[in-house]
């Protein structure tokens, strides 16, 4: 049943329904959700979850990065965080930012000050996304350097978690269901502003020039299919690579309507063009079933995918 205003409590922010998800992530497809719910601040999202019923369903977005929003939309209420949530203050080693930060904002402010937090240069996103799925880059993640999260769980009620409290590991945390980040204390080390600044500007040509940058995609589609400890640290010995078992089973450019296999990096998934959200979910299971009869492996999503399929075409 389709949830009215008269369902949801009142709130300060901006509440907008049957809002179209596509334009909202970077793969720019996607259904629309029955509620959008942009809070005004913390005290408005947590006196909003502590008010909403508790059968009503909540999905916290950040910037869309990593998201495929299926072709139906998602039910009940999208939660995302704008301007209020995107301070950034620098104290020492320590850097606070608000869960809307983007990464790359992050990473220049904390280098600018002489922290080095340059690791989250190159990550797409935003803060609380790379808190959620402990994302990292260059030998570095979020678990090396995440002291505190503040988040609002899903019944209204304010929390300071440790890093340790979300169990990080490769790609992964185990907040609790429902949870909303909305701020992360991180720590990093004293180092020359300059030399960040160069460091950081190294990573990006070094992106720009094994990844489809300029193209639609959501960054790395499949995890790495490898060993890791706890911190999210890769195993060396076990380090295999989703981009070289996608090409081994020739898949690099593969297509399907207007979703394509990078041919520059065959772990990315593009949107030509066109492209609908099954499209692309679509492509991506080929991808692992050719990978798995070739290798016997079977690949993980990295790209978190959610809400109902869309109705089906019809036949012409």
């Amino acid at each position: 049943m389709m949830l009215t205003l008269q369902d949801l409590p009142p709130v300060r922010g901006t509440m907008s329904a049957d809002r179209p998800l596509s334009d909202l992530t970077w793969l720019r497809v996607g259904g629309p959700a029955d509620w959008l719910f942009q809070p005004a601040d913390a005290a408005d999202l947590g006196a909003f979850l502590a008010a909403l019923d508790a059968s009503v369903p909540v999905f916290p977005m950040g910037v869309g990065s990593n998201l495929i929003v299926r072709d139906g939309g998602l039910r009940g209420v999208v939660i995302r965080l704008g301007r209020g949530f995107s301070e950034i203050t620098v104290e020492g080693t320590r850097v606070t930012a608000g869960a809307a930060a983007l990464d790359a904002h992050v990473a220049r402010r904390a280098a600018e000050a002489g922290v080095d937090l340059t690791f989250l240069r190159t990550i797409p996103g935003s803060v609380g996304g790379a808190v959620r799925m402990n994302a990292g880059c260059y030998g570095s993640y979020v678990a090396d350097h995440l002291e505190s999260v503040t988040a609002t769980l899903r019944d209204g009620t304010p929390v300071t978690l440790s890093a340790a409290d979300l169990g990080l590991a490769y790609r992964s945390s185990r907040l609790p269901e429902g949870a909303v980040v909305t701020g992360a204390t991180f720590s990093g080390a004293l180092a020359d502003p300059g030399a960040l600044a160069e460091r950081m500007a190294e990573q990006l040509a070094r992106r720009d020039a094994s990844q489809p940058v300029k193209d639609r995609s959501a960054g790395s589609t499949f995890r790495n299919p490898a060993g890791f400890s706890s911190t999210g640290r890769a195993d060396d010995r076990h380090d295999l690579k989703a981009w070289k078992l996608i090409s081994d089973a020739g898949m690099r450019g593969a297509r399907r309507g207007g979703a394509q296999m990078s041919e520059l990096h065959a772990n990315f998934l593009l949107n030509t063009g066109g492209a609908t959200a099954a499209d692309l979910e679509g492509l991506g299971e080929e991808v692992r079933k050719r990978v798995f009869q070739a290798s016997g492996i079977e690949l993980e999503w990295e790209i978190m995918r959610v809400g109902e399929p869309g109705a089906d075409k019809p036949a012409k």
